[in-house]
């Protein structure tokens, strides 16, 4: 069976809210700032934003925390996994915290949570993308790259069941056509 993907945002699309997001950050004048990379969906998108961020005139250092809440579904989990914690010291500094896609906010609540109790200065939230009508905990971005419909998203980093990670857009899966082995993208 042949997986339909739609286009939803395009490559440029993307890049010029990269580089919009990276100029917000470098405007709010983080000090001492560590990225912290939720993954392994948000993996692309930080690694765009911290070079749009050395663009910006920012020294970011990079770091990483791989939570898990989704396993091969489709559908989140309360129960959130630490399988890579931050290393780095975060005591004093000013977090940005990069996450492909905040819908439950469960998972960004946790991280957040879990990087204010170790006395980060702040821990602010950059989320590419926002589905706000699937929330489930109390929280929003404070930096986001694009309103998302609420549609199963893959591509630029986010996958459906391990697939579909190296897409250069971001697209939507046609419903009733989830699983096969050729991509066709039908742009919108």
């Amino acid at each position: 069976m042949t997986v339909h993907i739609n286009t939803l945002f395009d490559e440029d699309a993307i890049a010029a809210r990269v580089a919009d997001l990276a100029d917000a950050i470098s405007e709010s004048k983080p000090e001492n700032l560590l990225v912290v990379a939720v993954l392994k969906g948000s993996f692309i998108f930080a690694a765009d934003l911290v070079r749009a961020m050395h663009r910006s005139g920012l020294t970011p250092e990079m770091e990483f925390m791989h939570l898990s809440s989704y396993g091969a579904g489709t559908e989140g989990s309360e129960n959130i996994r630490v399988l890579r914690d931050v290393e780095s010291d975060v005591n004093g500094r000013d977090i940005i915290l990069v996450d492909d896609i905040l819908e439950s906010g469960r998972t960004l609540s946790f991280a957040k949570e879990r990087l204010l109790k170790r006395d980060a200065k702040s821990v602010r939230i950059v989320a590419l993308l926002d589905k706000p009508e699937r929330r489930k905990a109390a929280i929003s971005a404070d930096y986001v790259g694009f309103a998302c419909p609420d549609k199963f998203v893959v591509g630029y980093g986010m996958d459906m069941g391990h697939a579909w990670r190296q897409l250069p857009f971001i697209g939507y899966v046609v419903p009733g056509e989830e699983t096969g082995a050729d991509t066709e993208n039908e742009g919108d």
